[in-house]
């Protein structure tokens, strides 16, 4: 099902019982964040604010908050719908005479659906603003975090143009509100916008930029999605073909921008390259972690256009799962038949939540000969945005990679620590504050298939001296220890039947970590253990997504894991200055008790169900 706009799809969300309304006055700064992020973790419903306190529009937030909504929005029944409508899109026939031709006749229609339709006119252009009647401060901006710099618009489609080839370009990055008709725009350095605005630059250009806020569910994921480098496949392109028709554009009222006519509101304006860039920051990110303060470019408004009855949209980001987890598993869908094209034996994969993203990907794999986990890993880190993951972990075909439990126990299972593991290095996300330097550290591979005979071995073991044909190694049988040592420093820990030892270790000297990792890898407790998970004071060692969450984030792997006698220890803990680790290390996000406990108090005015609570 398409829909024309973003509030057709909230009625029908609203008819089936997907979206609830509260009437009561709420606060933007942080009161709706610790409901949506309550509703979300929930498995919750959409809510559309209509009293937010200082704003005259209603707020939406949690349109794609769950599996099920985030298919509804994009037109298919489940997400694994988005492989098979892509897979049949390009597997196009290049032989079989006429019949075959002719079999290509229904794909090529879809494609007509690519490029976006010009209007004259749009309920996006029904009122504007300029000059002085531009003002942020009348849209429900959030501030969503305690420590956050301020108020951030946090579902923006920023639309920018080549200012040489004239290729559009639609992006998903934050933007603080600095003042009536300033923000900051978090173009990061390997974003297209930036690369926009440094040509912009080059050309001695101010660069005009153009944000929509709404439009179609469809064009809302798709800012958000990684788009290969092909020449005419931009946003509007995708939301078409996800629509099923063209996607309705018209031109700004200030900028020379084709902008989505069924938008909401529509900022236009211009950011200027030779503008001194702002302060920016800090804002609780994806990663569940604060991005600190950093310097990133001004949008000046010019103009604010709007329907006469606009819904503002939002989403809020944080400690997992949030609604990014699912509009990053609709990538995922959306992607793997053009990953399966380059790297065939690819059987499926996955970017668990716990990982927010580019912190783990899981992938099975058809395996047909010694090394082929280590190929499929070198590709993927080839591909796009995949550049920026940090571990992979690659399993045999018949493992479900979205079975978290499942995974890590075929990890214990089939990966001994240094002979099927491999560390490299690459690219970074710039959001990733563990990293040895900003855009740049090391990875990590866990080869967890089914060894054949030349796997088998030590690395420094010849052909002859490793596993002969039929023969089986000894399985490891993972157990916990009834008795734990202690260790300066240690809150809580915790071992697991299926061999991973939990720690919550709070950190008041440099080395400190690795000390415990000795010691607690020689100690008879480690027999049934296959690695060491450390983590921070704040780590729940009851909770293997938190336990992972706050690892993966932490850790450098070239730095940070390392084979400590049988174990794998993984050291999750927060890093020094007098380690060698310079930058400022970030807070976790946590709400404020006094927040939460006026929810607490007002939820049974909000009229949302006890059970979402």
């Amino acid at each position: 099902m398409a829909f024309p706009d973003l509030q057709s799809f909230l009625r029908l969300l609203e008819a089936r019982g997907e979206l609830v309304r509260v009437s009561i006055p709420v606060d933007r700064e942080l009161e709706i964040t610790e409901i949506a992020d309550r509703l979300v973790k929930r498995g919750g419903p959409a809510v559309l604010f209509e009293n937010v306190r200082g704003s005259d529009f209603p707020l939406v937030i949690g349109l794609m908050g769950t599996r099920e909504r985030t298919a509804l929005a994009l037109g298919v029944t489940d997400l694994d719908d988005l492989a098979a409508k892509v897979r049949h899109l390009i597997d196009l026939k290049g032989s079989g005479g006429l019949g075959g031709l002719l079999g290509n006749l229904g794909k090529l229609r879809d494609a007509l659906h690519l490029p976006p339709r010009r209007v004259r006119s749009g309920p996006a252009q029904e009122v504007v603003w300029t000059g002085d009647e531009v003002d942020l401060g009348r849209l429900p901006v959030l501030k969503c975090w305690p420590l956050d710099g301020g108020p951030f618009i946090t579902l923006p489609l920023v639309i920018t143009r080549d200012p040489e080839t004239g290729e559009r370009n639609m992006g998903m990055y934050r933007m603080q509100v600095m003042g009536k008709n300033v923000t900051g725009m978090h173009w990061q350095r390997h974003k297209t916008g930036a690369r926009h605005l440094d040509k912009a630059r080059r050309l001695g250009q101010k660069l005009p930029v153009a944000v929509a806020l709404g439009g179609d569910p469809a064009l809302i994921y798709a800012a958000t999605a990684p788009l290969p480098p092909i020449p005419g496949l931009d946003e509007f392109a995708v939301a078409g073909y996800l629509r099923g028709g063209r996607y309705p554009v018209m031109r700004g009222v200030t900028v020379d921008l084709d902008v989505p006519a069924n938008a909401e509101f529509i900022l236009e304006g211009y950011v200027d390259p030779e503008e001194e860039w702002a302060v920016e920051g800090p804002f609780g990110d994806h990663t569940g972690f604060y991005t600190l303060p950093d310097l990133y470019p001004r949008f000046h408004v010019t103009a604010i256009t709007r329907r006469k009855q606009p819904v503002y949209p939002a989403t809020i980001v944080g400690r997992p799962p949030m609604e990014d987890a699912y509009l990053i598993e609709a990538s995922e869908r959306l992607f793997l038949p053009a990953a399966q094209t380059i790297l065939p034996e690819i059987v499926d994969y996955h970017m668990p939540p716990a990982g927010v993203a580019h912190n783990l990907v899981v992938v099975g794999l058809h395996k047909s000969y010694p090394g082929q986990a280590y190929k499929v890993a070198n590709g993927l880190f080839g591909l796009g945005q995949m550049m920026f993951a940090k571990v992979i972990v690659v399993v045999d075909g018949n493992v479900r990679v979205n079975d978290f439990a499942a995974v890590w126990r075929e990890v214990v299972a089939r990966a001994v620590p240094g002979r099927d593991t491999l560390i490299t290095r690459g690219p970074m996300d710039v959001l990733d504050h563990s990293s040895r330097g900003w855009g740049y550290g090391s990875k990590l591979v866990i080869d967890a298939t089914t060894k054949l005979p030349e796997e088998i071995g030590s690395p420094a073991s010849s052909r002859e001296e490793q596993g002969r044909e039929g023969s089986v190694e000894p399985a490891f049988v993972p157990h916990a220890a009834v008795h734990l040592p202690d260790f300066a420093g240690v809150l809580a820990q915790r071992q697991t039947p299926d061999g991973y030892w939990c720690v919550a270790l709070h950190k008041t000297w440099p080395g400190q970590a690795r000390a415990l990792a000795e010691a607690f890898a020689h100690h008879p407790a480690a027999a049934g253990i296959r690695h060491l998970l450390i983590g921070d004071e704040q780590t729940d060692v009851t909770d293997m997504q938190d336990v992972w969450w706050t690892v993966l984030n932490n850790i450098d792997p070239e730095r940070d894991v390392a084979q400590v006698g049988g174990l794998l220890a993984w050291d999750g803990s927060r890093k020094l200055p007098e380690e060698g680790f310079v930058r400022e290390w970030p807070p976790k996000i946590v709400m404020t008790p006094e927040v939460q406990r006026r929810v607490e108090a007002r939820w049974h005015l909000y009229g949302l169900a006890e059970r979402w609570r």
